[in-house]
């Protein structure tokens, strides 16, 4: 295990050492600049962690993810984000802009395919609650002209700091297929150790087998069964260890610093908020009767007390699973930003490409803190996905006790 994380630290130095003038020649094209301008640590690190509509592979080599796009009263635009020749070519007003489809906002601007110059990005003085501030905005390049572009559409309503522009998008992102290979590799395991159970009924586990059997007994053994209980951990059993597997598959790929890894799954808002939208739709069916009284009208407290506490019990059932969406959101996503700001001190000791000598001396410093930053995050990996397991089995439990206990305490 060790050698490939010496692996990593390998191909980050040397692809530190080359980047810069890589970076400085191909934001050149696109901006249509051909002086390297000053690295914006802040953005590139962004960048990188947010999800995109095309894997970035090696220099100028991209795997294009299918877009699906539609415009109130234009209809549907589907293709491959390659058509979009990497924000210089706009297809019925849409363009590719760092990794993100984006949609030119006048109404004059030629539909079908058409060639740009470029995107450009300004810093414009915009009105807000009657105070004047800048926002950086984008800009496509034609024939002499800048048209603003509408910012990314996504389906949260403006709560994760996104939200529906001018078009819908559902196409499948970075993130999206990544999430599906996860899903194809979770099958393939699983079916292979189902296999070896059959075959070696009665013998020592083999293979794939000998390895996840520890992980699914220790998962059992610890998390569920004296979380939920005897009588009711079985039933809850797969959603734990289906919940318990994606979050590690899912870091262990966010790991792999090149294709098919490198997505930043459940760093990303959006799938945290579904799998703690799980949790807290599971656990909320299956409560019972005590669970809901001693939210709703505690026994054995002052009625007076109770109108306290009831608004406090109703408020914690929802920042229960927002705490478990936060939490691995957080820890994984400060992982990578701590990463990726380690390796930009090659660029920002190289001087974006122009320092060889400090280059060199950022490859050793961020190099060496990289490499046992990846040893950490892959405890993380690990520490993560029992973290949201286990508090999402406890979750669980309450709300399937039966209060056995708590009738025995009341009547002693």
């Amino acid at each position: 295990m060790i050698y490939k994380h010496f692996i990593h630290l390998f191909i980050t130095i040397v692809l530190g050492l080359a980047l810069p003038a890589w970076a400085s020649h191909e934001h050149g094209s696109e901006h249509d600049h051909h002086q390297p301008e000053e690295y914006d640590a802040v953005s590139t690190v962004m960048h990188h962690i947010a999800d995109a509509n095309e894997f970035h592979v090696w220099k100028g080599v991209h795997i294009p993810l299918p877009c699906f796009l539609y415009a109130p009263g234009h209809g549907w635009t589907i293709l491959s984000s390659g058509k979009f020749k990497h924000g210089h070519q706009a297809v019925d007003r849409y363009v590719l802009n760092h990794g993100r489809v984006n949609r030119i906002r006048s109404e004059d601007f030629p539909m079908g395919e058409v060639h740009i110059d470029g995107i450009i990005s300004k810093e414009v003085e915009v009105e807000k609650n009657g105070k004047k501030e800048k926002k950086e905005e984008y800009f496509a390049l034609y024939q002499g002209k800048e048209y603003p572009l509408d910012k990314p559409s996504t389906l949260d309503g403006g709560i994760l700091g996104g939200g529906i522009t001018s078009f819908y998008d559902f196409s499948i992102t970075k993130n999206v297929a990544s999430i599906m290979l996860v899903a194809l590799l979770l099958i393939l395991v699983f079916t292979a150790v189902a296999r070896g159970y059959k075959e070696n009924d009665g013998k020592a586990p083999r293979g794939i087998q000998s390895l996840i059997e520890p992980i699914f007994m220790f998962i059992r053994d610890e998390v569920t069964r004296p979380m939920i209980g005897e009588k009711h951990y079985e039933r809850f059993q797969p959603f734990i260890m289906t919940l318990f597997f994606f979050i590690l598959f899912c870091n262990l790929l966010g790991l792999i610093p090149f294709f098919p890894g490198g997505a930043n799954i459940t760093g990303n808002l959006s799938v945290t908020l579904v799998l703690a939208l799980m949790a807290f739709i599971v656990t909320n069916i299956n409560g019972n009767k005590h669970y809901w009284q001693h939210i709703f009208w505690m026994p054995g407290i002052p009625a007076w007390v109770k109108v306290i506490l009831t608004p406090v019990e109703i408020l914690g059932v929802f920042i229960k699973p927002f705490s478990l969406m936060i939490r691995l959101f957080a820890n994984i996503t400060a992982g990578h930003i701590i990463i990726l700001s380690l390796i930009g001190l090659i660029f920002l000791f190289g001087k974006n490409g122009t320092n060889v000598g400090g280059a060199a001396l950022g490859a050793v410093i961020g190099g060496l803190f990289t490499a046992f930053m990846n040893l950490i995050e892959l405890l993380v990996a690990f520490l993560q996905a029992f973290i949201f397991s286990i508090l999402t089995a406890s979750y669980i439990g309450a709300a399937v006790d039966e209060g056995h206990h708590h009738e025995h305490e009341e009547a002693h």
